[in-house]
């Protein structure tokens, strides 16, 4: 059992480098209110493609120069690219700098993922994971609080983009002093590398894990990874359709938002609340004796049918049910999406870990865009419950593609 070291310092780097990243895409927000809202959706979107296909890029280089480094990199790029957002004289200067933002940002869950990996043996990543996967939550709270009060304080929407950049270069300054690779860390006891090196899938035999990097080729050529990036491109959008649409949603079955606020809160706090039961639940079981993807892929299966729940949301008619219904999906999807994170550290060696995860982001990038459109045009000329079907038989599908 491993005693408190070094460890749980680096995973908290991690968390708090989750926290920071939605403080500037909060900040975009701003400036945009006061235009149209197709022009705004054409905004929206280009931080969107530049953080999807920016991850694989992004994992390409974090397994090239290591975590520390290549995060390093991605936020200050992202830092200075928030700040130099103030500068911004029209759409397209504006657009510019919002997708050299969303570029930047594309290396956090990829360098995330692989520092988890490089820190934390198998039985215990699922707690690392779900550490830093809750510290976006808890970022978008705080986002809108922090920069409206930024706002109405200054009175201009560009320090809040001069002050959320700021805040990246001084993550950058503590994970500059906190993080190294175990293997290099001055202040690590001989006693706790040999721990966490022995953990490493690299130890083990597995057909997926040598002691280098794979190339991409070979890596696209394993069934494991097209499982993972399957499983993200199919799950990612069933989230983002809750925390983009519920309001509308909501408004569409005749509730009225100020009657409703609750409804917008519980699914949030049910997701920080599936982050930590599904490592904990999937912790306990390799402890019990179960193998490591045994583990990982039982929760998921059985979240993955909790996630059904979201179709009965669509033909309730109490606002205390339809709650219900989707608190249980988001924990669900919170749960399956922290195993599927956990699952390019489970399989890859760490040299590899961030290219997998890098390919899965793009691909649930790319489901998320597509599945915006998609839902608007089925809305408009349906109804939402053709959409929450869908949306709660997909998650079976991705469940099978990592069996």
């Amino acid at each position: 059992v491993r005693r408190i070291g070094l460890a749980p310092w680096s995973a908290t780097t991690l968390f708090v480098a989750a926290v920071v990243a939605p403080l500037s895409f909060a900040s975009l927000q701003l400036p945009l209110m006061a235009i149209g809202s197709l022009t705004m959706g054409f905004a929206g979107q280009t931080v969107k493609i530049a953080y999807a296909f920016g991850q694989t890029g992004a994992g390409q280089v974090l397994d090239r120069v290591g975590t520390r480094r290549g995060l390093s990199l991605g936020v200050a790029f992202y830092s200075v690219a928030a700040m130099l957002t103030s500068l911004a004289s029209g759409l397209r200067s504006f657009c510019a700098f919002r997708f050299l933002l969303g570029a930047g940002e594309a290396a956090n869950w990829p360098g995330a993922t692989k520092g988890v990996s490089e820190w934390f043996p198998r039985r215990e990543s699922g707690w690392a994971v779900a550490l830093f996967d809750s510290g976006s939550s808890i970022g978008g709270a705080v986002a809108p609080v922090l920069v409206l009060w930024i706002f109405h304080t200054f009175g201009s929407w560009r320090p809040a983009f001069v002050i959320t950049g700021a805040l990246g270069f001084g993550w950058l300054l503590l994970f500059r002093w906190l993080y190294r690779s175990p293997e290099t860390h001055p202040r690590l006891s001989a006693e706790e590398r040999a721990y966490i090196l022995a953990g490493r899938p690299s130890q083990q035999t597995n057909t997926a894990a040598t002691s280098s990097r794979i190339p991409m080729r070979r890596l696209l050529a394993l069934p494991q990874t097209w499982g993972i990036i399957v499983a993200k491109t199919l799950t990612d959008p069933v989230w983002f359709f809750i925390t983009d649409w519920l309001a509308i949603f909501l408004v569409s079955r005749g509730f009225r938002l100020e009657d409703s606020l609750f409804a917008f809160w519980i699914p949030f706090l049910a997701a920080d609340a599936g982050n930590f039961l599904a490592g904990g639940v999937s912790s306990w079981l390799i402890t019990r004796g179960w193998a490591v993807g045994t583990a990982r892929k039982a929760v998921i299966v059985v979240c993955a049918l909790g996630m059904t729940l979201i179709a009965a949301a669509a033909f309730l008619t109490s606002l205390w049910w339809i709650t219900a219904c989707l608190a249980i999906s988001t924990l669900s999807y919170a749960a399956l999406s922290t195993m599927v994170l956990n699952l390019p550290a489970d399989i890859y060696p760490t040299h590899s870990v961030a290219s997998v995860s890098g390919m899965s982001g793009t691909g649930a990038g790319i489901g998320t865009i597509a599945a915006t459109y998609l839902t608007g045009m089925v809305a408009d000329r349906y109804s939402f419950a053709p959409i929450m079907i869908v949306a709660s038989m997909i998650p079976l599908v991705a469940a099978a593609a990592v069996l």
